[in-house]
């Protein structure tokens, strides 16, 4: 998202915040003992991701025209058809007749009751082939969600052009681009379970198919905070990540959120992906004018455009847009402390972070965002927090030292008070992890740790 402070995309989940806060724009210094969470710890994880990976797995579901593939890497197929559709694509207005087959997942019971859901996924999609992956659950108090449509996907844009969909809810919750979110979570009502489900298309008449290898999604009831505790350095590592500016990008391919002023997600996206080895072939970056430095953080823009949110920080189809890339995978979760960066760094995995704060909030940051992304690439001796931060005027510049306290808080809050003194929303430790397709044993228990599997 851009550097810009301006309205975030889920600014409405503060609505309840404001409210309970009877308007009030006191100083977050100001709030008192309780308002500082107790160490998350004390109050068990409240994050649940889960996922569903292997070949038996996607035998555990209910397959219309799907099938389960074995091998290195299991997935899901299309089989024998289902059925054929006609779909319009909003964006182009033309319509095209897809066959499609679909899967749907066993229900999943979340360990800890949602106020958030953000499904993600990793695909192989050729050319004449998307997806759609759509969210179903219960509430607490019994009743069911709708299907909401999480995304429809393509690696590609010539088929589809990838999309969220807008405008859905049924008044007790509502879809915010890529995030299923309560409308207001202070009544207590949760989301208690929840099944997804795939619908995979493709051209008629032909043997093409996408290859789903991986299907999860992160529940989370993170409490509301200004702030968070204060976390004990454990590590002192830093990992050779490349380092990728989208400032330089400025006013390149306006068409894609108006050029790399906006484009933190998919920069910090390529940065990791070239960490664990992925290059694009000089085929793949054709498009790109020849006299545009690092033409890889354009070619990430473009693949990971959301036409209706109209930009390139859809959180999803950015892990999706890594696992594009042969031998990686791609999740999209919350971390619960500083310290669980440091466990996944030691063990060689960077993350990419989402974050919002005042200018003021960051030392050395020299602005204010009411979202961006960035890379934890490590820690210094001090425990203060290592960043790639695209948001820099140059490759040379874009490697950080921020200091942990700042950083932490800035990064695990879920409320915060902008510029004009409003209270709106943060993002509360949602992070991508990029890692190999068969990590090592380290790296398993890592990712384990980290609740990812």
């Amino acid at each position: 998202m851009s550097r810009a402070e301006q309205p975030s995309r889920r600014t409405v989940l503060a609505v309840a915040v404001a409210a309970a806060m009877s308007g009030a724009a006191a100083p977050a210094a100001a709030q008192g003992p309780a308002d500082a969470a107790a160490p998350l710890q004390a109050q068990g994880r409240p994050i649940d991701y889960h996922a569903w990976t292997t070949h038996r797995e996607w035998r555990s579901g209910t397959a219309q025209g799907t099938r389960a593939v074995s091998g290195l890497r299991p997935g899901l197929v299309i089989g024998a058809p289902a059925g054929r559709t006609d779909y319009t694509d909003p964006h182009t207005g033309t319509t095209a007749t897809w066959e499609y087959a679909t899967w749907t997942s066993p229900v999943h019971r979340l360990t800890v009751p949602a106020t958030e859901v953000i499904a993600s996924w990793n695909a192989h999609t050729p050319d004449g082939t998307w997806l759609q992956v759509e969210l179903q659950g219960t509430y607490s108090d019994g009743t069911d969600t709708p299907w909401y449509v999480m995304g429809r996907w393509a690696a590609g844009d010539q088929d589809i052009k990838r999309t969220s969909v807008d405008d859905q809810t049924d008044g007790k919750s509502s879809i915010w681009t890529d995030t299923f979110a309560i409308d207001d979570a202070s009544t207590g009502l949760r989301l208690t379970s929840y099944r997804l489900r795939l619908t995979l298309y493709r051209k008629p008449g032909t043997h093409l198919t996408p290859t789903v290898w991986r299907l999860g999604a992160m529940g989370s009831d993170i409490p509301d905070r200004f702030t968070v505790p204060a976390s004990t350095p454990g590590l002192a590592q830093e990992l050779a990540v490349p380092r990728y500016s989208q400032e330089i990008h400025k006013g390149q391919y306006p068409q894609y959120d108006n050029g790399g002023e906006a484009w933190c997600s998919p920069t910090s996206s390529q940065m990791i992906i070239e960490y664990w080895g992925g290059r694009l072939t000089p085929e793949q970056l054709s498009w790109v004018d020849p006299s545009y430095a690092d033409p890889q953080v354009c070619h990430a823009a473009r693949a990971t455009y959301d036409h209706q949110y109209q930009g390139c920080g859809n959180w999803p189809f950015n892990a999706a847009y890594a696992a594009t890339y042969a031998g990686l995978q791609g999740v999209v979760t919350r971390l619960a402390s500083l310290t669980d960066l440091e466990t996944l760094v030691a063990a060689g995995i960077p993350a990419i972070t989402s974050q919002s704060f005042l200018k003021t909030e960051l030392t050395g940051a020299g602005y204010g965002t009411s979202g961006h992304l960035m890379t934890v690439i490590g820690f210094t001796a001090d425990g203060d927090v290592i960043a790639n931060d695209p948001a820099s005027p140059s490759d040379e510049a874009v490697r950080r030292v921020y200091l942990r306290r700042e950083w932490e808080n800035i990064w695990l809050r879920t409320k915060r008070y902008n510029a004009s003194g409003k209270v709106v929303s943060g993002t509360g430790g949602v992070c991508y992890l990029y890692f190999p397709a068969h990590p090592s044993p380290r790296q398993r228990k890592a990712l384990a740790a980290v609740g990812v599997r």
